[in-house]
């Protein structure tokens, strides 16, 4: 059975991440719904969203004009 530690972090039984298919680095997230709390493994973002925003608001088609 994990037990909080001083600094309020729990270990994630083997069985548990197993079955979530999470592993060091992984990001979960953590749900509270009437005192029962879920735990699910984040999804990842693709590595194009991290520029989303980056190039404005710009219409595609307005952009592709201006790359060729």
């Amino acid at each position: 059975m994990p037990y909080l530690t001083q600094k309020s972090q729990v270990t994630i039984p083997k069985q548990a991440r197993i079955a979530l298919g999470v592993k060091h680095g992984d990001e979960v997230e953590f749900d509270i719904n009437g005192g029962i709390v879920t735990v699910h493994k984040k999804a990842k973002k693709l590595p194009i969203e991290k520029w989303l925003g980056f190039l404005g608001r710009q219409r595609t088609d307005k952009l592709m004009e201006e790359i060729r």
